[in-house]
This record gives C-alpha cells, structure tokens and sequence, in this order.
C-alpha cells in the first residue's frame, strides 16, 4: 500500500504504521492454506480490520471490498482485535510508582495549571444491539442494550486505564466501584505519590483524580462544587479550573469517536466481541499518537479543543463526530462527600484563588 492520503484515510495511519503492526501481530493471525483454500494473507485480514473500525462498515460492505466471505469477515475480526490488544498492551500502561505518577501530575499542571492530578476520571456507555441470550442486564437508563467503557486520562489525552465491558444494568453510580481501578486505589496499591502542600500553602494533601459529578468523591477522587447560585467567587474558580483539566477526557473520548467510526452507531456485535472492538480502539489511539508517522494524521493540527482569552474553541472533532455515536453519558447524580473530602477539595479552592491564581 502507498503512503497517500487515500490510504491514511483509509486505515487512519502511515503506511508505516501499518507494516509495523504487521512485523507485530502478524504471527498471531496468519492462517495456512489448505487443500479446500488459501488463506486470507495477513495483509488483508489486517487491513479488513482497520477498515472496519474506521468506517463502521457492514460485513457486507467489507465482504465486497476485500472479496472476503462475511462469515469469515466475522472471524477475522475479533481475532485481529485480540492480537492487537495482546501485543499492543504495553501502550496502555497504569504507572507503578510514585515517579511515573508525579510525571503525568507534573504534565497537568504544566499544561492545564492543575496540580496533584493523576488523571481524568470518565465512562460511557456504548450501545450495542440486543444480546442473541437474554440480554435483560445489559439494558440501561436509556432503555438500550450496553455495556461501560470506564477509562482514566492523562494530560495528554492518553488512556492510562479502561475497563471495558460492566453491563449497562448496573447503576452508573456503581461502575467505578466495580473496576479494579477502585478496588486498588481505595486498598493503597497504586503507590501514589505521598501527601504534599501545593505550591505556596502549608496543608499537605493527597495526589488527586479529577472526575464529575457522576462518581463519588473521595480522598484520592475530587470534582466540582454543586453548580449553584450559592456558589462563591472562589467556588466558581475551582470548577473553572477543574473542567479546563477534565477536557483531557472529553477530547479522547470524542477523538476517539470521531476518528474510529465503528463507535458512532450501536455495534452490531455481542457483548464479548464489542468489548475486543472497543478495546482495540482504545489502543490504537494510544498506539497513533506516540508514533511519530501517524501522530499528524491522527491527531492534525486544530484537532483538540483550544482556549483563547479565556474562550473555549472546539477542536475538530466536534464537526468530524458530529451528533452520531454510540457513547451516551454516565447517569449523574448527587453524591455526598465524607467531610474529609470536602475538606481536601476547599484546599484546592483556596490555592486556586490565592498562590494558584491563574492570570
């Protein structure tokens, strides 16, 4: 395949890129000919993967692109998907030491003024046709059939944990509680960096999540005040600079809709399968923003949100999503605080309106 435009477009990479994959799941996907028929190369069964996540096409499409059987088709792909998450899992990596957290903590609060933030806490839904048995746990607040993408973000608009695949049934209030993300942060086994003071104070406080209102927060899980009209200058102050930090979140989930089009309209696909399609997403743009050949054409120019004197410019793929995904929202609700917390979020607030003043 040449490097053109029309192959970026078509697998959302460098041609670079795509030989790259090939050296690395290649093994993992090739097939032997036999005496009934030839195998699909590896090339193919790659590029008819690519192709799917990137447009959303129908097997059928694919089957009369590629002359490909859709009953094949519908093999290739989850097989592909869980090559790639398997060689590919080094790009989605939680850190395992107070260093590498106070590297991305470091990033925050060079580039969005937050400090002691680890990551953005944010999950959707992803809508999925009925399941073939049963399928009742897998419906809603919508009414639809789902299942929860649950992902923390760092500064640069990397995924550095998912979990992918709690079912739609459960209460979103309880989907952080049921990742493994929780369960490790609330038992100490992330190895946060130690309590400090933010620059300029004296209190020390922890290392921090920023989420919405969503999730519960806690010592190590912080979000914004009640939107309110009780709400003071210093209130308001705070949840500005919180939610200049949680677009980090927003802009990968929507990037990553917009450029995976698989994910703009319900996957026809069981639970199981859809979760090998998400998570091979996830990846993906993880994978295409560190390389140097596809970076560009993932991610060009204009494609985050921006601010200018204090206004919000949409990135580019909010025109390029559009209205069309399968994502819908976490379910919001009101979460009481324990008074620790709260405690924690005021000193935020303090900083933000004294020594963290932003001109």
């Amino acid at each position: 395949m040449e490097d053109s435009s029309g192959f970026k477009n078509f697998c959302r990479m460098s041609a670079a890129d795509f030989e790259y994959l090939l050296t690395v799941i290649g093994p993992k996907i090739s097939k032997r000919d036999t005496n009934c028929r030839s195998a699909v190369p590896v090339r193919d069964r790659l590029a008819i993967t690519l192709r799917f996540l990137a447009t959303g096409d129908s097997y059928t499409s694919l089957m009369y692109l590629f002359k490909v059987s859709k009953q094949l088709i519908s093999a290739i792909v989850p097989e592909v998907c869980t090559a790639l998450i398997t060689e590919l899992q080094e790009y989605i990596k939680i850190p395992h030491s107070p260093e590498l957290w106070c590297k991305i903590a470091q990033s925050f609060n060079e580039r969005w003024n937050f400090p002691h933030c680890l990551g953005a806490i944010d999950g959707k839904h992803v809508v999925l046709q009925a399941p073939i048995k049963g399928g009742t746990e897998y419906v809603n607040y919508e009414g639809q059939y789902s299942i929860v993408l649950l992902a923390v973000v760092d500064a640069s608009y990397s995924f550095i944990y998912v979990d992918v695949g709690c079912q739609g049934r459960i209460s979103d209030g309880n989907v952080l509680k049921n990742a493994k993300f929780f369960s490790e942060l609330c038992a100490g086994n992330l190895h946060l960096p130690t309590d400090n003071a933010l620059h300029g104070r004296i209190k020390p406080v922890p290392f921090v999540f920023i989420a919405d209102d969503t999730f519960p927060q806690q010592n190590h899980i912080i979000k914004p005040y009640p939107r309110n009209k009780e709400v003071d200058s210093k209130k308001r102050i705070f949840n500005y600079q919180l939610s200049r930090a949680y677009r980090t979140v927003e802009n990968a989930f929507g990037i990553l809709s917009a450029v995976f089009q698989v994910l703009r309209k319900p996957l026809l696909l069981q639970p199981e399968k859809a979760k090998l399609v998400i998570l091979s997403c996830v990846i993906l743009h993880n994978f295409l923003q560190k390389r140097d050949t596809s970076r560009n054409i993932y991610n060009p120019p204009g494609t985050f949100d921006m601010e200018n004197d204090g206004e919000v410019i949409g990135g580019g793929w909010r025109k390029e999503a559009g209205e069309f995904t399968s994502f819908l929202p976490l379910n919001k609700g009101a979460k009481k605080s324990a008074v620790n917390a709260q405690e924690i979020r005021d000193e935020f607030a303090e900083y933000f309106s004294t020594s963290g003043c932003v001109p």
